[in-house]
């Protein structure tokens, strides 16, 4: 999925002066209040972390309160989506206008009626919401659907996402990726019977007998025709045969 990258970054945590008995507790507390959170400085959510403390001796810094500071060295996973990336979604909710998904658990992604390319027919079956594709009828999307979503814009402030169904490579993600590995397979069956063609053209066509020296010696026959014998290495010779009387 497009928008997650990993970072590699060195920080600086200050810490109370009552946290020096419990150091990396203290760092995850820090860290965990960062989670699904928009960091300007880190242009990005933070996902996921992991980080090992560069240095042994902290800085004390002068205050009323003098906290320190340690100085780490981690790895973040940061969600940072932008206009046309591909993200993917459970529906969560569907309507005849409207497409509620929820990214990552913890991104809302919002798709309306102008972005759901004409392509999906609204259907409700049996008391059940879908949406229907009008050429492929495998093509579902419904609530609990895992699907592929382009992306319009977000808000950082409470990370929405307004999404897009409009490109072709958008929709059920199951329909998608099977339709992807039937083009493959297509494919490589195309190419091995091209293959196999070739290498039947590059077949010789004539039979060639070795060792074999012909020569034809001409003269009448009684049948009005030759008839000719051959034997391997011998030249052929014209077998004499008596009318009958």
């Amino acid at each position: 999925m497009e928008g997650l990258r990993v970072s590699d970054t060195n920080l600086k945590v200050f810490l109370h002066p009552s946290k020096s008995g419990d150091v990396d507790g203290a760092i995850h507390q820090v860290l965990s209040s960062m989670i699904f959170k928009f960091d300007d400085t880190l242009d990005g959510a933070l996902v996921a972390y992991r980080f090992d403390i560069s240095s042994k001796d902290a800085k004390i810094l002068n205050g009323i309160h003098p906290y320190f500071a340690v100085s780490l060295r981690a790895k973040l996973l940061l969600f940072s989506p932008k206009p046309n990336m591909l993200v993917e979604g459970k529906v969560v909710k569907l309507t005849r206008g409207s497409i509620s998904v929820i990214v990552l658990g913890f991104s809302c992604a919002f798709i309306k009626d102008e972005d759901i390319r004409e392509e999906f027919k609204y259907k409700n079956k049996r008391g059940k919401q879908v949406y229907i594709s009008r050429y492929q009828k495998r093509h579902v999307i419904k609530v609990g659907t895992m699907i592929r979503l382009s992306v319009n814009s977000m808000d950082v402030d409470t990370l929405h996402i307004y999404g897009s169904l409009r490109p072709a490579d958008t929709g059920s993600i199951r329909f998608l990726d099977k339709d992807m590995e039937d083009d493959a397979l297509t494919a490589r069956s195309k190419r091995r019977r091209e293959n196999e063609g070739e290498s039947v053209m590059q077949e010789p066509s004539t039979t060639v007998i070795q060792g074999l020296n012909t020569k034809v010696k001409e003269g009448p026959s009684s049948t009005g025709t030759e008839a000719l014998s051959y034997d391997n290495d011998q030249y052929i010779k014209k077998s004499k045969k008596h009318k009958t009387r």
